[in-house]
C-alpha cells in the first residue's frame, strides 16, 4: 500500500467534501498540511488576520449552505478565530475552523505558545475536537461536516497537532459524503396553525434569518404569493421575498415604535418564518400582544421577549407547501393591514433625493448601482440601521448584514468572499471608518487575488452608533472620535483606486465607472449623521411619547 502523511489524508478527505478554497494563515504547527495542500485540487486564499479568514469562510457557508473552510496556527493564530466563531454561531452559518498545535506525543518547548484552544473554542462552536490518530481523520471530517450543517448550522472546531500531521499512515478509505435529512412538520402541527391563521382578523407575516437559506426561498415566495398575507423581514431575513412585492411592509431595523411597528402593533396573528432569537428582536412579545406560530427549521427557543404560542416545526419547504394548501382561499382577513402599507413605506423612503450624504440618499445611490443579482455587505455602524429599513432587495442575500453576533471588522471580508463566490456579481463592501480599519489589511488580499470590488468608506471620524447612542440616553459626546488615514492614499498604497467625494450628486458616476474599470476601488464619502437625531431620535421617539399618551 501507499504511505502518505496523515495531513494528505485529511486534505484528500476535505476534498471528497467538495472543499474548493481554504482562508487562512501558515504557521509552523501546520507546514505539514500546507505542503499537502500544495498538491490538492484546493486553492489556499492566504488573508491577513485570522479573523479575516473566518469571516470570509462564514459567508461562503452563509451564501451556499456548504461549510466554508479556514485555517491557523496554534495559540495567538487559532485564538484569532473566536470572533469568527462566535459570528459563524450566532449567525447559523456552516465553518470548518481547522488550527494547529504542539506535538501531543513529546513536549519538547514544554508549554511555549500553548493554549487549550479546544476548550476555549467549545463554547463558540457546535463541536471542538483534537485529532489524536491518523486513523480518526476520514469519519472526523465526514461528523465535522454532518454536524456543521444540520440544525442549527454553525462551526467545528478540529485541532491537528503538528506530530498527528506528520505520521505516515497507510493509504486509508474515505467516507463517502451523505445528505443531511430534515425531519418534516407532522400533520398536526400543521392543522394546528392553519387554524390559527384561518380565524387571525389581522394577520401578518415576519421572515427572518433562516428563511433567507436559498433551499427555502423559493417555496416561500410560493406560500407568500399563494395566501396573500401581508410581510415584513428582520435585518437578517431581507430579500427571502422580493422587497417590490406589494406584499411587502417593510424591515424591522429598530425593536419599537418604527413605522413598520404600526401593523406589528395591530396584528392579532404573527406568523414568524425562520426566525431565531439571536438575532436582535424585531419586536417583543408580552401577555397582550398578537397570537404567534412560529414556523422553522427547529423549535423555538423561548426567552422573555418572544414565547410563540404555536409551532410548526420541520423542513420549512415541505412544511410552508403543506400549510398554503390550508390556507389558499380560507383566510377571509389576509389583506386587512394592507391600507397601511403605502404609508409605511411612504415614511420610510422620503428624503432620498437630499442634496447632502445623509443614510437615505447613500442607500438610494447604492440601490441605483447594484443589479437585483449584486451583493451588498455591510460593516456594523449607525448605516447598517438605514440599509435594513432603506434598501430593497429582491433576492434572498443580496444584503449581508450580521445582526445576531453584530460585530465590526466582517464587513471588507465578508464582501471577498462573496466575490470569490460569485465572480460574475457586482459586490460592494460598505463600511464605516471604525469597522473597515479594524480589518483594512484585507484590502492587499483583494487586490492580489485581482478581486472587482467596490468598497464604499462612510467617514464620520467616530464610532457613530454609540455616538447616537449616548444622544439617545442624554449623555455628553465622549470618548468616540478619532483620526483616520488619507484613503485614497491609503487605498493606492495597497494597489487599489482611491476616490474621495464631496459633492453627492457625483456618487452614482463615481460607482458606475468603479465597476465598469474593474479591480479594488475605495470610495470614501462624508456620511452626515444629522438624520439619526432628526428621524431616530426625535420622530421616532414623538411617536414612542404619543403611543404612551394613548394608553
Amino acid at each position: 500500500m501507499t504511505t502518505q502523511r496523515a495531513s494528505d489524508v485529511m486534505v484528500k478527505a476535505l476534498e471528497n467534501e467538495g472543499v474548493e478554497r481554504i482562508f487562512g494563515i501558515p504557521g509552523e504547527e501546520n507546514i505539514d498540511f500546507i505542503d499537502s495542500l500544495r498538491q490538492s485540487t484546493i486553492e489556499f486564499v492566504l488573508t491577513r488576520h485570522e479573523q479575516a479568514a473566518a469571516f470570509m469562510a462564514a459567508t461562503y457557508g452563509r451564501l451556499t449552505g456548504k461549510p466554508g473552510v479556514c485555517l491557523t496556527t496554534l495559540g495567538p493564530g487559532a485564538l484569532n478565530l473566536a470572533t469568527g466563531a462566535a459570528y459563524a454561531h450566532l449567525g447559523g452559518m456552516p465553518v470548518i475552523m481547522i488550527t494547529g498545535q504542539k506535538g501531543i506525543r513529546t513536549a519538547e518547548q514544554a508549554r511555549f505558545q500553548i493554549v487549550n484552544t479546544v476548550a476555549t473554542m467549545k463554547p463558540l462552536t457546535k463541536d471542538s475536537r483534537q485529532i489524536t490518530s491518523p486513523r480518526m481523520i476520514p469519519t472526523m471530517i465526514r461528523e465535522a461536516f454532518r454536524v456543521a450543517q444540520s440544525e442549527r448550522p454553525g462551526p467545528v472546531h478540529l485541532e491537528l497537532p503538528e506530530d498527528i500531521a506528520a505520521m505516515p499512515l497507510e493509504q486509508s478509505e474515505l467516507v463517502q459524503p451523505h445528505t443531511n435529512g430534515r425531519a418534516t412538520a407532522s400533520d398536526d402541527a400543521i392543522d394546528a396553525a392553519a387554524q390559527v391563521i384561518r380565524t387571525a382578523k389581522r394577520p401578518l407575516l415576519m421572515l427572518g434569518a433562516d428563511a433567507s437559506r436559498s433551499d427555502a426561498s423559493e417555496a416561500l415566495s410560493r406560500f407568500v404569493s399563494r395566501v396573500r398575507i401581508p410581510y415584513f423581514t428582520t435585518q437578517m431575513g431581507k430579500g427571502t421575498v422580493s422587497g417590490s412585492s406589494d406584499l411587502y411592509m417593510g424591515t424591522a431595523a429598530l425593536t419599537s415604535r418604527d413605522y413598520v411597528h404600526d401593523a406589528i402593533e395591530k396584528a392579532d396573528v404573527i406568523v414568524t418564518i425562520g426566525h431565531d432569537t439571536t438575532e436582535k428582536p424585531p419586536f417583543t412579545m408580552d401577555e397582550n400582544g398578537p397570537t404567534v406560530v412560529h414556523v422553522g427549521y427547529r423549535a423555538a427557543v423561548v426567552e422573555q421577549v418572544y414565547f410563540p404560542q404555536v409551532e410548526t416545526i420541520g423542513d420549512l419547504g415541505p412544511s410552508l407547501d403543506r400549510l398554503a394548501v390550508e390556507l389558499v382561499g380560507h383566510v377571509p382577513n389576509a389583506g386587512a393591514l394592507l391600507p397601511m402599507r403605502a404609508g409605511i413605506l411612504e415614511k420610510i423612503e422620503e428624503k432620498s433625493d437630499a442634496d447632502r450624504f445623509i443614510p437615505q440618499r447613500i442607500v438610494s445611490e447604492v440601490r441605483k448601482v447594484m443589479p437585483v443579482d449584486g451583493v451588498v455587505a455591510l460593516d456594523n455602524g449607525m448605516y447598517k440601521i438605514w440599509f435594513a429599513r432603506n434598501y430593497r432587495t429582491t433576492r434572498a442575500n443580496t444584503l449581508l448584514l450580521d445582526n445576531a453576533l453584530a460585530t465590526m471588522g466582517a464587513g471588507l471580508p465578508s464582501a471577498m468572499a462573496a466575490k470569490l463566490t460569485y465572480p460574475e456579481r457586482r459586490v460592494m463592501a460598505v463600511v464605516g471608518d471604525g469597522g473597515f480599519m479594524m480589518n483594512s489589511q484585507e484590502m492587499e488580499t483583494a487586490v492580489r487575488l485581482g478581486l472587482d470590488l467596490v468598497v464604499l468608506v462612510l467617514e464620520d471620524s467616530s464610532y457613530g452608533m454609540i455616538r447616537w447612542k449616548q444622544a439617545v440616553d442624554g449623555m455628553p459626546d465622549y470618548g468616540l472620535t478619532f483620526g483616520n488615514p488619507e484613503f485614497v492614499a491609503y487605498a493606492e498604497s495597497y494597489g487599489a483606486t482611491g476616490h474621495r467625494l464631496g459633492n453627492v450628486d457625483d456618487m452614482h458616476d463615481v460607482l458606475e465607472s468603479a465597476f465598469a474599470a474593474g479591480g479594488v476601488h475605495l470610495v470614501v464619502v462624508p456620511v452626515d449623521y444629522s438624520e439619526n437625531e432628526r428621524v431616530l431620535i426625535d420622530e421616532l421617539g414623538q411617536r414612542e411619547a404619543a403611543a404612551l399618551d394613548a394608553q
